[in-house]
């Protein structure tokens, strides 16, 4: 494997990235995309890939608005993969928090020494996973996954980049609330949600999933249904004297 150096102090690979939007082409650069800016840039192995998709990417989406809150410009998630599979990985995860860097010759990884072989599993040339902070083009921290095998994960995360970036932050429990359409009562719990300033995941019966589904993991048939940092609450009437 290629040497996994940190380049803390340095400048980012000057590479210019053609983009697919809509119908048209368009090139953005490393200049345009880090000038005068404080990113944050997670790089990983491959788009839909499991670890990529379950965790790297959606927790970056998550604390978006805490980074935001904390000087963070843009949130970059860098891929050796072409324009169109970012663009339907984008789509797919619904991420529209992060802006998503095709960098499918693998210049920026290589210009990183991050490009790494992973011909064995049949990927060809493949950024390590890592991330880093960039400040004004310049890369003020990185966290870089350790050279074992496989494809380790326990740095480069967003709580890691959070805990560097605000040490002081508390992050906010997981929530998420059972809904379907047309109910008050769930309308009234998002609201009681919204009104103590927190973030939460909805889902809705009949599009993300089924009143069995709800059954097997609250042992209710009733919406809405809340979880908070893995605890069952119950509903809207259960959140209201929770948090009273």
């Amino acid at each position: 494997m290629t040497t996994l150096v940190s380049k803390e102090g340095q400048t980012v690979p000057q590479v210019t990235f053609p983009i697919r939007q809509g119908d048209a082409w368009v090139n953005r650069t490393t200049e345009e995309l880090f000038a005068n800016k404080t990113v944050i840039v997670f790089s990983l192995p491959g788009a839909f890939t499991p670890t990529c998709s379950s965790s790297h990417l959606p927790r970056y989406n998550e604390l978006a608005s805490v980074f935001s809150a904390h000087g963070v410009d843009d949130i970059l998630c860098v891929s050796v993969n072409d324009t169109f599979v970012m663009n339907a990985w984008k789509d797919d995860q619904e991420a529209e928090n992060i802006t998503f860097i095709p960098d499918g010759n693998g210049e920026f990884s290589a210009g990183m020494g991050m490009l790494v072989d992973k011909s064995d599993i049949g990927f060809g040339k493949r950024s390590w996973r890592y991330s880093m902070l960039v400040k004004n083009g310049v890369v003020a921290k990185m966290f870089i996954e350790a050279d074992e095998p496989g494809d380790p994960f326990k740095v480069s995360d967003a709580d890691t980049m959070l805990g560097y970036v605000a040490p002081e932050y508390k992050v906010q429990e997981s929530i998420t609330v059972f809904t379907k359409p047309g109910c008050p009562f769930c309308a009234k719990a998002k609201q009681t949600l919204i009104d103590q300033g927190l973030n939460y995941e909805e889902v809705v019966l009949g599009k993300d999933a089924t009143t069995v589904s709800l059954r097997a993991v609250t042992g209710q048939s009733t919406v809405p249904q809340i979880f908070i940092g893995g605890k069952h609450i119950g509903g809207s009437e259960a959140l209201e004297t929770y948090f009273a």
